[in-house]
């Protein structure tokens, strides 16, 4: 069995070095060549950490319990957890994922939870699938928590969701920029938190650009059949509309259907942004959906940075960690309680100046 004695002999320095280094705690400490040549020693012997021996040691288990009701019904659950994973990898953490029940309020998932702090689970990431307020359950209130895409109705619980306002004020400038002066505004019928974010963003984008804020043109419709209805009647009132900001891709769909039974080229005529970046929906529209892609990887990987400081009792520095992905937008610090994410709008079409007057 390899030690970290093994590890020190080969590599020439302390055991201590190389306990710092393998248990993640090197920054600042170790220098970064000595750092790497110990964990290649570390590799090239196949060396393990006992975690149940480090556990007794530490009182801590290096395991977070990622927690939602929606990992198995959501399309964008998957980028959540797998920025949440690539965050635990890089700071020397295991993320478990469990599904709970009925939004963390029934007693099946108090005996989950209960079950993984028995076995020394260090804290939790309670996730929600679109931005809300939620009370946390009850067994995770003496707990390290920490709420991605949703807040803690306590406040007590540090917590990170898109900038909605942000998500508005990208899409409704972009349309602008592509020549649009009368945008439509489609929104939806719930009641949630993310629509008064996006309406503000909206309107700022408009008054940016000395473009007055027409109320006729807000419409809010139920996706689906309910849009699919309300869209031709709307497009009626309304013949000189040559964008649409809408408050989801599914939304868009009605737009693109509508515009095509009235002949109107989308990217010429009229020009349309979702939000979601649903893959599903923006690239099987023709001509593909631009979008505003909500940060799910990105509030993953925070959510699971913010909790592991809370758990060591000081801010992960550097972070993000290297290897964390160019292209997705940059991190709130983790100093943050009430985090926001900027969002990145994603252009799936190169459009042309709309032609109507």
């Amino acid at each position: 069995m390899v030690t970290m004695k093994h590890i020190a002999a080969q590599a020439g320095v302390s055991i201590s070095t190389v306990s710092l280094v393998l248990n993640g705690h090197d920054a600042g400490r170790v220098s970064p060549e000595v750092a790497e040549r110990i964990r290649g020693i570390a590799e090239g012997l196949g060396y393990r950490t006992n975690r149940l021996a480090s556990g007794l040691r530490t009182n801590r288990s290096r395991i977070i319990a990622f927690l939602s009701d929606e990992v198995a019904t959501t399309p964008f659950a998957g980028r959540m957890i797998e920025g949440a994973q690539d965050a635990a990898r890089a700071l020397g953490y295991l993320l478990i994922t469990v599904g709970i029940s009925n939004g963390g309020k029934g007693t099946g998932s108090d005996r989950e939870i209960l079950a993984l702090k028995q076995y020394g689970t260090d804290g939790f990431i309670y996730a929600r699938m679109f931005n809300q307020r939620t009370l946390l359950p009850q067994s995770l209130r003496d707990c390290k928590v920490v709420v991605a895409d949703s807040t803690d109705a306590t406040d007590a619980a540090p917590s990170i969701v898109p900038d909605e306002h942000s998500i508005g004020f990208k899409a409704t400038s972009h349309l602008i920029d592509a020549g649009c002066r009368r945008i439509a505004y489609v929104g939806t019928i719930h009641n949630m938190i993310a629509q008064p974010g996006r309406i503000s963003g909206y309107v700022d984008a408009l008054a940016a650009h000395d473009i007055p804020f027409d109320p006729e043109l807000m419409i809010n419709v139920e996706s689906g059949s309910d849009a699919a209805a309300r869209m031709p009647a709307f497009f009626d009132r309304h013949p000189n509309i040559d964008g649409f900001f809408c408050f989801n891709d599914t939304r868009a769909w009605s737009i693109y259907t509508e515009a095509i039974r009235r002949g109107l080229a989308i990217g010429k005529d009229i020009a349309v942004v979702g939000v979601d970046n649903h893959q599903v929906i923006a690239e099987a529209l023709d001509p593909p959906l631009s979008t505003v892609e909500l940060p799910h990887y990105e509030m993953g990987y925070w959510a699971v940075g913010k909790l592991v400081s809370m758990i060591e009792g000081t801010e992960v520095a550097p972070f993000p960690k290297e290897g964390y992905p160019v292209d997705r937008v940059p991190l709130p610090p983790l100093t943050d309680h009430a985090a926001k994410l900027d969002c990145k709008l994603r252009i799936k079409q190169s459009w042309m100046r709309p032609q109507r007057t």
